[in-house]
């Protein structure tokens, strides 16, 4: 649809896309780990399919905190954010992001691994415990830069209302209800986010390999859900990409369709 739609190539609706990219292939990755685990047990297959798995997540999470960038940077430096140096950024942040979750993925491959020495296995085989501590630490890492953020982000947006109402001398209902909203938004992303990914991370590190594999699968399930829940998040109730599908998919607009300009900051 990005390349369907030229009006949707901007650096947020890039961002979206690489997002929905490492999900969809995230989604691919545990496909391809189950059967090769479960049903043609290959032990070097399976590996590669873990290095894959772990590219594809921290690939996912990388784009949601570059997304996370992308709306503060479109709310601090609003007026210069539309300039070719700030597209250049995102794509540099993007670029830098799926380069170290390629990396992290190969370490697996490369030989970061337990196939020959099961005692320094992780609770995600064949992953080894400190390549598991490693991941869990960038994780929190990234999780406490996008806390960090949002709550500038919400900052601003609350100046941003009171300077309005000292505008107008009172602070009207439609600017109370768009900031809560605003905010409101913000709180569910990162709830979402942390949710979804903290049971794992958090297993990942007080785990024992000796545990059941259950209890992997069981805190690894809610980071699987987050896959699922950021396609409504960040694009169901976008206009532009809606129509853009329409256009598409069924033909039901005009090709050459009028769209409106929408800032990242719209939450």
């Amino acid at each position: 649809i990005i390349c369907y739609s030229p009006p949707l190539r901007t650096p947020m609706f890039v961002l979206v896309g690489s997002l929905a990219t490492a999900d969809l292939l995230a989604g691919l990755g545990l496909i391809l780990n189950f059967v090769f685990q479960y049903v043609i047990r290959s032990e070097t297959v399976s590996l590669l399919t873990v290095g894959f798995l772990v590219a594809s997540f921290a690939a996912s999470v990388s784009s949601l905190l570059a997304i996370t960038v992308d709306r503060y940077l479109s709310l601090y430096n609003a007026l210069t954010y539309y300039s070719e140096r700030t597209v250049l950024c995102i794509h540099t942040m993007l670029a830098g992001a799926w380069g170290v979750s390629l990396c992290l993925g190969l370490l697996p491959v490369l030989g970061w691994n337990c196939l020959h020495d099961h005692t320094a296995c992780s609770v995600v085989r064949p992953l080894t415990k400190s390549n598991v501590t490693l991941l869990s630490t960038s994780f929190f890492l990234i999780f406490l830069i996008m806390l960090h953020l949002y709550i500038e982000i919400c900052k601003i947006v609350c100046r941003h209302a009171h300077q309005i109402a000292l505008q107008q001398h009172f602070l009207t209902a439609s600017h109370y209800v768009a900031t809560k909203k605003g905010v409101s938004t913000l709180a569910i992303i990162l709830g979402t986010f942390g949710a979804s990914w903290l049971p794992f991370a958090i297993y990942c590190v007080v785990g024992d390999p000796d545990y059941p594999s259950v209890y992997t699968y069981a805190t690894l399930l809610p980071a699987t859900y987050n896959s699922m829940i950021n396609p409504i998040i960040y694009a169901y109730r976008n206009q532009e990409i809606q129509r853009s599908m329409w256009v598409l998919l069924c033909g039901c607009f005009q090709a050459k369709v009028s769209f409106r300009s929408r800032s990242p900051s719209d939450v």
